[in-house]
C-alpha cells in the first residue's frame, strides 16, 4: 500500500551558519534527515558506478579505487569544463538517492539538508524552507577558525553561494544559531507548526 507523502523541509544556510548542528537537532527530535554532502561522500567512497564514471573523466582521481577529492579539486581548477562534467555525473545520482529517501520514508516530516538548496533550484520542490543564519562577524569568525581555512578561500566560497540576506528573504523559517538553546527552541517551534493535520473524514454525499 502506498504511504502518504511526508512533509518535506529543506534545510540550508551559508558556510559557518550552523547547518550541520541544526540538522543534528532535527535528528534528535526524531526527524529523518537526508544529507546531500554525506551522500556525495558515500558515492565517492563506495559507489562503483560513480567511481567508474569519474575515472573516465579524471583517471588520476580514482587510482585508489575511491574518489580522491583533492585530486578531483585540482583537476576541476585546471579544466575549464571540469565542474560541469562532474556535475553531469554526480547530480543525477544524488537526485536518485534523495528520491529513494523520500519514497521509502514513513515519517510524517523529513528534512533535506542541502547546502545549495537555492542555487540548485531545489527550494521550489520542498514544502518549507528553513535557513540557518548568524550575523556576518560570527560567521566569519567560525569559518576562519577552521583548520587550513584562509580569508581568500572563505571569500571564494561565499562568492558562489546565494547571499545570506537573499536566503532569509525566501525562507519560510529562519533559525538563529548564535546560541544552541535558541536554535533548539526554533527547531521545536518549526516542527510544531508544520505538523500535518489529521486527515478529515469525508462525509457521505
Amino acid at each position: 500500500m502506498k504511504h502518504s507523502r511526508p512533509i518535506v523541509i529543506g534545510l540550508t544556510g551559508s558556510i559557518g551558519m550552523g547547518k550541520s548542528t541544526t540538522a543534528e537537532m532535527f535528528k534528535a527530535a526524531g526527524v529523518p534527515v537526508w544529507d546531500a554532502d554525506s551522500t556525495v561522500h558515500r558515492l565517492y567512497s563506495s559507489d562503483a558506478d560513480t567511481i567508474e564514471a569519474i575515472s573516465k573523466i579524471c583517471p588520476k582521481a580514482t587510482t585508489t579505487g575511491t574518489v580522491d577529492r583533492e585530486v578531483l579539486k585540482d583537476w576541476i581548477k585546471a579544466t575549464p569544463s571540469g565542474l560541469s562534467q562532474l556535475e553531469q555525473i554526480v547530480h543525477p545520482l544524488v537526485a536518485q538517492d534523495r528520491q529513494a529517501f523520500l519514497e521509502t520514508n514513513l515519517a510524517k516530516i523529513v528534512v533535506l539538508d542541502v547546502p545549495l538548496l537555492f542555487e540548485t533550484g531545489l527550494s521550489t520542490s520542498v514544502d518549507f524552507v528553513v535557513v540557518v543564519s548568524v550575523p556576518a562577524d560570527i560567521q566569519r569568525a567560525r569559518v576562519l577558525a577552521r583548520p587550513n581555512m584562509t580569508v581568500a578561500q572563505f571569500e571564494a566560497i561565499l562568492a558562489k553561494q546565494t547571499p545570506d540576506a537573499d536566503k532569509r528573504a525566501q525562507a519560510d523559517f529562519v533559525i538563529d544559531t548564535s546560541s544552541i538553546e535558541l536554535a533548539k527552541a526554533s527547531v521545536q517551534k518549526i516542527l510544531d507548526s508544520v505538523q500535518p493535520d489529521q486527515p478529515q473524514e469525508t462525509p457521505d454525499a
